[in-house]
C-alpha cells in the first residue's frame, strides 16, 4: 500500500477501491491519471496499485492528452487503459479520444468524478450535465450511484456493486456483445469527504481471478483473422461460417487502417491482388500492389474488378473511396475493429471469409506486372566503385564529387519517408499522424512487415505525439526491445505540443517524433481549395503559417532534439542507439 497520512475510511476511497480492483483484477494494467480535487479518492487509489506493483501509471495535466495516451496504449495492447480526472471541462477534454476510440473500435476506459446529483443544476462550481456526454460514442455509459446509497451506513465496502460495475464496463469496451470494441463512460459521483484512508483489502482484491465467465478474451477460440495493432479479432466466426469466395468474380483485397495481416493472408490464400494503405499492417507478401491509386485509374485494370474484400477503414485515397461506391463492384467488408464500411449502400458485411477454388492467375498477373512496373525506388544511386578505384585522375574525382553530391542531397518528403521505412524494423513500432507525409508514404513506399498505428477513425491531427506516447510505453512492458518512430508535420505536432510534457520518475518512453517542418499546412495545395483561394486568403486561413523554433521547444520540455536535412544526416540520426525521447526535425520545402 503506497505510504502516507493514514485516516478514516471514506465511502468515495472504498467505492473507487472496488471499481479499480475491479478492472485490475480482470486485466487492466494501465492507468491515465489528470489530477484534480473532486477525482482524488480514484487517483489515490491509483496511486496505491502502482506502488504495489500491479499497475503501471501515468499522470497527464492535460485531459486531451491523457485520453490519447490511454488510446496509444490500447492500440498497442489490445486491453483499455482507465482514464480518470475530475469533473467540469476536464470531462470534455476526453470527446476527441473518445470519438477516434469509438470510430477505429479500440477500447477505453474514461472514469470521470463528478458532483453528487443534487448540485446539478445548480450553479455548483465545476459542475455539468456530465452523464450522457460521450453516449452517441460509447459501448455503455453509466452514472453510477453515490456510494453512500450502495452503503448508506457506511459499514462496509461497496465491493460488491462496483465489482459488478468494472466487469460490466470491461466486456463492454472490449466489444463483448457489440459489433466492436470501443469507449465505455462511467461518470463517478463522490460526496465529501472526497478522500480516506485506501482499504486494507486493495491489493487482495486487485489480485483476486476474476470468475471465469466474467472475462473477455480477445484471443478467441476459432478466430480466422485478427486485426492489426492488437486491437482485436476481426473474424470471430467458425471456419464453417464463414463466407465462401466462390471463383470467377474479378477481385481485390483493400486493406485500410487497422486491417492487419488478415488481408494479406487472404490475399495469398486466394491468389488476389493486395490494396494495402501504408497505415493498414498489411502492406507486405508478394502480392502487394505497388502504386495502387495509379493502377486503380487504369481502365483495364482498376476499372475491371467486379469483387472487393475490404478488411479495415480505407481513408487515404479517392480511389479507393470511387471503387468502394461503385454500384457494379460486390464490395465484402469483414467486420473489423471500427466502423464498417459500406460506401456504396450495398456492401455485404461479414464476420470472416475464406477461398474456395482456384486462382485467377491471369488476372493476378496483370496486377503484378504492372506494379513492379510502377514501383518506385528510392534507393540513392550506388557508389561508382570503379570510377573511386579508377587511376584516372578525372575518373576518380568525378565519382568522389558524385558521392559528395548524394551526401549533401537535401532531405525531400519522398526521401524522409524512405528512411523511416527503411529504419523501422518488425520489434519496433512507427505512427502516421495525419499529415501530407502519410500519402507521401503511401504513395511510394514498397512492402515491409512492421506494426502501424495511425488515428485514422476520424484522421484528425490531434493526439498524434500522445498516442505515439502511449503505444510507446506499452511496447516496452516486459522490457520489450524497440524504438516507436512518429512522423508528423509541424501543425500535427504544435497541435499537441502539450504531450511533449512528461513527469519526471515516470518510466522514459523509446520515442522518436519525426517532424517534417515546411512552415504550415502544406497538405492544403493539393486540395480543392487552392484552385479557389487567393493566395493572401489561403495563406491567412488554410496554410497556417508558423516559425516556431522547435530547438527551444524541445529543450523546454526535456527532449533531446536533431536537426537533419541530408539524407545521410537522417538516417544516422533515425538509427542511432537512443535510450529516451528524441525530436528531430527535418525542414522541407512547401
Amino acid at each position: 500500500m503506497a505510504p502516507g497520512k493514514r485516516g478514516v475510511q471514506a465511502p468515495a476511497t472504498d467505492a473507487a477501491s472496488a471499481l479499480l480492483a475491479g478492472l485490475v483484477s480482470r486485466g487492466v494494467r494501465h492507468l491515465v491519471v489528470s489530477p484534480g480535487s473532486r477525482s482524488q479518492a480514484l487517483a489515490l487509489v491509483a496511486a496505491a496499485l502502482e506502488h504495489a506493483g500491479l499497475v503501471r501509471l501515468h499522470v497527464r495535466i492535460d485531459e486531451r492528452v491523457a485520453g490519447f495516451t490511454a488510446l496509444g496504449i490500447a492500440r498497442e495492447t489490445g486491453m483499455p487503459a482507465a482514464v480518470i480526472c475530475t469533473s467540469g471541462t476536464a470531462v470534455a477534454n476526453l470527446l476527441p479520444a473518445a470519438l477516434e476510440a469509438h470510430h477505429s473500435g479500440v477500447p477505453l476506459l474514461l472514469l470521470t468524478a463528478d458532483r453528487p446529483p443534487e448540485l446539478r443544476g445548480v450553479g455548483a462550481n465545476q459542475t455539468t450535465r456530465q452523464p450522457g456526454l460521450f453516449h452517441p460514442a460509447t459501448r455503455f455509459d453509466a452514472d453510477l450511484p453515490v456510494p453512500e446509497a450502495v452503503d448508506p451506513d457506511a459499514t462496509a465496502p461497496q465491493t460488491d456493486t462496483f465489482d459488478a460495475v468494472a466487469a460490466t464496463a470491461l466486456a463492454a469496451a472490449l466489444g463483448e456483445g457489440a459489433l466492436a470494441a470501443g469507449p465505455v463512460h462511467l461518470n463517478v459521483p463522490l460526496r465529501e469527504p472526497l478522500a480516506g484512508a485506501v482499504p486494507a483489502w486493495l491489493v487482495e482484491r486487485a489480485t483476486r481471478a476474476a470468475p471465469a465467465d466474467d472475462v473477455t478474451d480477445s484471443e478467441a477460440s476459432g478466430a480466422l483473422y485478427q486485426g492489426g495493432g492488437g486491437i482485436g479479432v476481426v473474424g470471430v466466426a467458425p471456419e464453417q461460417a464463414a463466407l465462401v469466395l466462390e471463383p470467377g468474380p474479378r477481385t481485390i483485397v483493400v486493406a485500410g487502417a487497422d486491417a492487419g495481416p488478415a488481408a494479406e493472408d487472404l490475399a495469398h490464400r486466394g491468389g488476389f491482388p493486395l490494396v494495402a494503405e501504408i497505415v493498414s499492417g498489411a502492406r507486405f507478401g508478394r502480392h502487394v500492389v505497388h502504386s495502387y491509386r495509379a493502377l486503380l485509374r487504369e481502365p483495364d485494370l482498376g476499372g475491371r474488378v467486379q469483387r472487393v474484400v475490404v478488411f479495415g477503414h480505407p481513408t487515404l485515397s479517392r480511389e479507393v473511396a470511387r471503387l468502394l461506391g461503385r454500384d457494379d463492384v460486390e464490395v465484402i467488408a469483414v467486420r473489423g475493429p471500427g466502423e464498417p464500411v459500406n460506401l456504396n449502400r450495398a456492401t455485404r458485411t461479414v464476420d470472416a471469409v475464406r477461398v474456395d477454388g482456384d486462382t485467377d492467375r491471369a488476372w493476378l498477373g496483370d496486377w503484378m506486372r504492372a506494379s513492379r512496373a510502377a514501383a518506385v525506388d528510392l534507393s540513392p544511386p550506388a557508389p561508382d566503385a570503379e570510377g573511386l578505384s579508377s587511376a584516372v585522375p578525372q575518373e576518380r574525382l568525378g565519382a568522389i564529387n558524385a558521392e559528395v553530391e548524394v551526401m549533401r542531397a537535401p532531405v525531400d518528403r519522398a526521401a524522409l519517408v524512405d528512411a523511416l521505412w527503411r529504419a523501422t524494423w518488425p520489434h519496433d513500432r512507427l505512427v502516421f499522424g495525419s499529415s501530407r507525409l502519410v500519402r507521401v508514404a503511401d504513395d511510394l513506399l514498397g512492402g515491409k512487415k512492421v506494426a502501424v498505428h495511425s488515428n485514422r477513425g476520424l484522421a484528425g491531427i490531434d493526439g498524434t505525439i500522445a498516442t505515439a506516447t502511449g503505444v510507446a510505453l506499452a511496447s516496452q512492458d516486459d522490457e520489450r526491445p524497440g524504438v516507436t518512430r512518429v512522423l508528423l508535420g509541424d501543425l500535427t505536432l504544435l497541435h499537441d505540443v502539450g504531450a511533449l510534457l512528461l513527469p519526471p520518475g515516470e518510466r522514459e518512453p523509446r520515442l522518436q517524433v519525426v517532424v517534417g517542418n515546411d512552415g504550415g499546412g502544406t497538405i492544403f495545395d493539393g486540395l480543392e481549395v487552392a484552385s479557389v483561394a487567393g493566395a493572401a486568403a489561403m495563406e491567412r486561413v488554410q496554410f497556417t503559417p508558423q516559425n516556431v523554433r522547435l530547438e527551444h521547444l524541445a529543450l523546454a520540455y526535456g527532449w533531446e532534439y536533431r536537426r537533419v536535412s541530408t539524407r545521410v544526416a537522417l538516417d544516422q540520426a533515425l538509427t542511432a542507439p537512443s535510450g529516451g525521447r528524441q525530436l528531430i526535425e527535418v525542414p522541407l520545402d512547401r
